[in-house]
């Protein structure tokens, strides 16, 4: 169906005077006694364009269908200067209704809660709001890979279906074939009659294949789903997530930590020039300042400080915090807020965890207590990459796996890795939708991705 993109009729001054044929929804209309408006959007831009309906040429029981919200139709009129400054108008000359749109459209008011829209995710995109953060979560992808094309990675797919669980917490989805079956008489028999031959699950990380990527290309990164059965309703927690996993041969803790600070702010200097208009609206709806926050972060140096020292610092506050700060605990989110947003005011890295509450992949430094591993905090969010250098030597990572009581026969392979030419390698997670929260103001993960997959919810 040939037709113009509205986006190029309205940043293309010479369309002005010009017959055109677009196509569109309708988003808002109003009718009076001689014209009727539309505002139409296409997809191709965030700002409507709006159609004027003179009724001279169209009769009201003709207009009403065209008007009718979430209507699709095609029109065909001349390009005119518009009443608001920077804007163009269409003056309809014909125009073909392509998909009615019912009375009963949920979208009926200007505004709505976020709560009422996670209602119906199919429906929500056609707003203002979610138009705006899923042109963002695009155009980020897309800087994300340019980035690491720009840097010599090569990129990778892990798979999704795997037999290890890389973090090693047991938040693993089952992958079955078998179902309900009053026949087998244990979880072996089960095990053997499925697919596999053995117990599979969806990915939590594409790390431990990225690794091995990494030990023959030098320099990878993958980016795709990942799935943890994490029984959480909180804001910053979902069940399906994307995420964005680097890994690097002949790097350490120190080169990684650089790695991810290029990154962060290559990838938010991308947004800032190619979303101005996203940000604006994000800005002044949802959150006041959120481009002078993006900015500073491209301008500013990242803090960095030592998880004890951390410690030490949350405990001067002053504050009374909910969560106990006592060394050998995560820090919680109220911990990573306090240290972002009032001490630091900007993001920080924080640095060599207690080993137990780890990874069993993560380095272990000198003094046997702690692991070579950092997350990244940011204002507003908390922890959006975590980041370690992973443990090379091959004694050390046998008996930590032993030591958790995991599977030794699951990380064969993986092992394998640290008797055949091992090389001090780093690399970290970015959560796709945590860095959208950060970029956007959006205060739940829910609001960042198209069908949000938490506990009881799966529409």
């Amino acid at each position: 169906m040939e037709h113009i993109d509205l986006h190029k009729i309205e940043a293309d001054g010479s369309y002005i005077g010009k017959r055109v044929t677009v196509c569109g929804w309708i988003r808002t209309s109003r009718d009076s006694k001689n014209v009727a408006f539309a505002e139409l959007n296409d997809g191709s831009a965030l700002q409507h364009t709006q159609v004027v309906f003179d009724k001279a040429v169209f009769d009201d029981k003709a207009l009403a269908p065209l008007l009718a919200l979430g209507a699709a139709v095609r029109v065909t009129g001349t390009v005119v200067e518009g009443m608001k400054a920077e804007s163009v108008e269409i003056r309809a000359e014909s125009a073909e209704l392509l998909g009615e749109s019912d009375q009963s459209y949920p979208l009926q008011k200007k505004r709505h809660t976020m709560e009422y829209l996670r209602t119906i995710p199919h429906l929500r995109v056609r707003t203002n709001t979610f138009n705006a953060v899923f042109r963002v979560r695009s155009e980020l992808s897309y800087a994300i890979h340019e980035y690491f094309h720009r840097n010599g990675y090569y990129y990778v797919h892990s798979p999704i279906i795997t037999g290890s669980d890389c973090e090693g917490a047991g938040e693993v989805f089952k992958v079955t074939t078998v179902g309900f079956d009053r026949s087998v008489k244990s979880e072996d028999e089960y095990n053997k009659k499925d697919f596999f031959g053995r117990p599979a699950g969806l990915t939590v990380s594409g790390q431990l294949e990225g690794e091995v990527m990494a030990a023959a290309l030098g320099k990878i990164y993958t980016f795709g789903p990942t799935f943890r059965a994490e029984n959480s309703n909180t804001p910053r927690h979902a069940a399906e997530f994307w995420q964005v996993e680097p890994e690097v041969a002949f790097a350490d803790i120190d080169d990684i930590i650089g790695i991810a600070t290029d990154m962060i702010k290559s990838i938010i200097a991308h947004i800032l020039r190619e979303c101005r208009p996203e940000l604006e609206f994000f800005d002044a709806r949802f959150e006041n300042g959120l481009i002078k926050k993006l900015q500073h972060v491209v301008d500013s140096e990242f803090a960095r400080i030592d998880y004890s020292d951390a410690l030490e610092v949350l405990k001067k506050s002053g504050k009374e915090f909910v969560y106990p700060v006592e060394w050998g605990l995560d820090l919680q989110t109220e911990h990573e807020r306090y240290l972002t947003d009032e001490h630091f005011k900007k993001p920080v890295f924080v640095v060599n965890y207690p080993r137990k509450i780890k990874s069993f992949y993560m380095k272990q430094n000198p003094d046997g207590k702690t692991v070579a591993a950092t997350d990244l905090l940011v204002p507003g969010v908390g922890e959006i990459i975590g980041c370690s250098e992973r443990e090379s030597d091959y004694e050390k990572l046998f008996n930590e796996i032993k030591s958790r009581g995991m599977k030794l026969s699951d990380y064969a392979n993986y092992l394998d890795l640290r008797k055949y030419g091992s090389v001090p390698h780093s690399g970290f997670g970015l959560g796709l939708e945590r860095m959208m929260m950060y970029v956007t103001g959006m205060t739940n993960i829910r609001d960042t991705i198209m069908f949000p997959r938490t506990k009881n919810e799966l529409r």
